[in-house]
């Protein structure tokens, strides 16, 4: 976790989900919205802490070997704690666990053990009090702004004043803290999260559900990046 007393306002990105993305072509999928940005979100379910079931670590190795992306690994799963090292090892670059599932410092050791980015996630009615004790020891707070689950969901604007809470925490601690939002997230939703605080924009079935998903990409950027310079949006 990097510490810095002039925080330079933290980089603004979109993380395509490959949850919307059409599995039969996942590379293809993949590699048209690679122009637009450096992440993609890989969202891993189990159908136990959600509903749905996803992709495992061979998923995540065969579209490593198509892809140079930062593997964005959102584990919403009962127990991250025996899949961590798997997917560091299929490719993932940084996972994201749930405060819900608890062990939490346990599973931010193990992660930084594994040389894996840390992140840390919680629900949209899991309180700001749960992520508080441990935003020094993470490199991402994930607010979900959805319950997750399943993709195509209705942004959830409650989560709003966690996320300002989240990132004023952050500064007032001085912390270099990558603030990043999951759930109905498009070109106008956006503007409402960057100025809340949040700087990293998980966009599924709006980035792969357009005709040209490299454009929704630049689309949901050029909103964020017009909010954030004071542009009228």
């Amino acid at each position: 976790m990097a510490h810095s007393a002039h925080l330079t306002p933290p980089h603004l990105r979109v993380a395509p989900s490959i949850l919307s993305a059409d599995f039969g072509n996942l590379a293809d999928a993949v590699a048209r919205v690679t122009p637009g940005t450096d992440w993609l979100h890989v969202d891993v379910m189990d159908g136990h802490f959600v509903p749905n079931l996803t992709i495992g670590p061979p998923v995540v190795a065969s579209l490593r070997a198509h892809s140079g992306l930062f593997f964005d690994t959102h584990l919403m799963i009962t127990d991250p704690a025996q899949y961590l090292e798997p997917f560091r090892d299929a490719g993932s670059n940084g996972c994201t666990v749930h405060v819900e599932v608890g062990e939490t410092g346990d599973l931010i050791a193990q992660m930084r053990d594994l040389g894996l980015r840390v992140g840390l996630a919680a629900n949209p009615d899991t309180p700001f009090e749960a992520l508080e004790p441990f935003l020094d020891q993470v490199d991402l707070v994930l607010c979900m702004t959805v319950f997750p689950g399943f993709g195509g969901q209705s942004f959830m604007a409650e989560v709003l004043p966690k996320i300002a809470r989240v990132r004023a925490a952050a500064i007032a601690a001085g912390l270099d803290l990558d603030i990043e939002v999951d759930g109905g997230i498009d070109e106008s939703t956006v503007v409402e999260v960057v100025r809340s605080g949040a700087n990293v924009f998980v966009a599924g079935s709006a980035v792969f559900n357009r005709d040209d998903p490299l454009v929704a990409v630049d689309r949901i950027l050029a909103a964020a990046s017009a909010e954030r310079a004071g542009a009228p949006s």
